[in-house]
C-alpha cells in the first residue's frame, strides 16, 4: 500500500509542472458570449474556488485553469479544498466561511450533489454570485431549496464513461465477466458514469456485469474494492473505473496479485494513466478538459457578477484517449 501513497504524491508532482489550457473555443455552449475583461469594477473582485481536494490531480489541473483565469480576468482567487473528496462537512464549512468573508462569487465542484445545497442558498441569500462546475447540484433539491439561477458547467458523464467502456467492451469476442469501480454514490456525476459503463457493457452480449462497487474516487480503495471483487470473481476480465485514480489503484492490485489480462478503462486523463496507456496495463481513458472547466468556472462568475449573463449548462467536449492519441 506504500506505493499507492508514493503513487499519489509523484502525479501530483508531475502535474504541478504541466502546463496548457484552451478557452472557450473549445465549448459547446448555447450561443452567448461571455466577456473576457470585467467591467465597471472599482476593485478587483474576490472569486472563491472550492473543490473536492488536492489528491487527485484532476483538481490540480482545474485550479490551474482557474489561475489562468485570475491573470486574463483581473480577479482575486481564493481557492480552498476538502482534504479528501469525502470531506463533505468540510466543504460545508469552508462555504460558510466564504460567507463571512463576503466573497463576491463561489465557483464549487461540490463533493455531494444534495448536501452542499442549503448552505449555497445561504450564500446565494448573502449575494455572492454561484457557479456549480464538475459534479452537478441537484436540480429538484435546489429548486425546492430555491437556489436559482446557478449555472452548470461541465461533461456529459454519462456519454464519457459510455466511451471509455465501449473501448474495452468491443475487445471482448467470447464470453468475459465484467465490473465496475464507482465514484461517491451520492455525486451526479459518479451516477452518470455508472450509468453509462453499464450501457456499453450491456451492447456486448458476451460480457456479463457481475459486480459494481464505490471506492469513492480514492486510489487505496479501489485497490481494496478490487481485492474483494476478485475474490468473489477471480474470471473478471474486463473493468471500468469511474476515475483515473480508480484506474490506478485496480492496476496496483492487478500487478500485486499477478492478474494478467485484465482490460481496464479509467475516466480524467491523468498524466500517470497516460504512462499505464502506453506500457498496456490500462486500455483507455477519457479527457473531460479540468482545467477549462476550472477557468470557465471564473469566467462565467465575473460575467455574472457584472450583471451578465451565461447559459444555463455548458459541456465540454469529452474525448477517449487511447494508445494510439498517446
Amino acid at each position: 500500500m506504500k506505493k499507492l501513497v508514493s503513487m499519489i504524491f509523484l502525479i501530483s508532482l508531475f502535474l504541478l509542472g504541466c502546463g496548457g489550457i484552451k478557452t472557450t473555443d473549445d465549448l459547446t455552449q448555447k450561443g452567448v458570449a461571455v466577456d473576457q475583461q470585467p467591467t465597471g469594477q472599482s476593485q478587483k473582485p474576490k472569486i472563491a474556488l472550492v473543490m473536492k481536494t488536492l489528491t487527485n490531480p484532476f483538481f490540480i489541473e482545474m485550479e490551474k485553469g482557474a489561475r489562468k483565469a485570475e491573470k486574463e480576468l483581473g480577479i482575486d482567487l481564493i481557492v480552498k479544498t476538502g482534504a479528501k473528496e469525502t470531506s463533505i462537512e468540510q466543504q460545508i464549512e469552508i462555504v460558510k466561511g466564504l460567507i463571512n468573508m463576503k466573497v463576491s462569487a463561489i465557483v464549487i465542484a461540490p463533493g455531494s450533489s444534495t448536501e452542499l445545497v442549503d448552505v449555497l442558498k445561504k450564500a446565494q441569500d448573502a449575494n455572492i454570485v454561484i457557479v456549480n462546475i464538475d459534479n452537478r447540484l441537484d436540480p429538484e433539491l435546489c429548486k425546492k431549496r430555491g437556489l436559482k439561477g446557478v449555472p452548470f458547467i461541465s461533461v456529459h458523464n454519462d456519454e464519457g464513461s459510455y466511451l471509455s467502456a465501449k473501448y474495452i467492451a468491443n475487445m471482448i469476442t467470447t464470453p468475459e465477466q465484467a465490473a465496475i469501480i464507482e465514484g461517491i454514490r451520492a455525486a451526479d456525476n459518479a451516477e452518470q458514469r455508472r450509468r453509462g459503463a453499464v450501457k456499453a457493457f450491456a451492447e456486448n452480449p458476451n460480457i456479463t456485469l457481475v459486480d459494481s462497487g464505490s471506492a469513492n474516487w480514492k486510489i487505496d480503495e479501489a485497490y481494496t474494492v478490487a481485492s474483494i471483487m476478485f475474490k468473489k470473481h477471480p474470471d473478471i476480465k474486463v473493468v471500468f473505473c469511474a476515475n483515473d485514480m480508480m484506474a490506478l489503484g485496480l492496476v496496483q492490485y492487478l500487478k500485486d496479485s499477478s492478474r494478467h489480462n485484465v482490460l481496464v478503462a479509467g475516466f480524467d486523463n491523468l498524466a500517470e494513466v497516460r504512462t499505464a496507456i502506453e506500457e498496456g496495463t490500462i486500455a483507455a481513458t477519457v479527457d473531460q478538459r479540468a482545467d477549462l472547466q476550472g477557468y470557465t468556472g471564473v469566467q462565467y462568475a465575473v460575467k455574472l457578477i457584472n450583471g451578465g449573463k451565461v447559459d444555463a449548462e455548458t459541456y465540454i467536449p469529452v474525448k477517449v484517449v487511447t494508445k494510439k492519441d498517446i
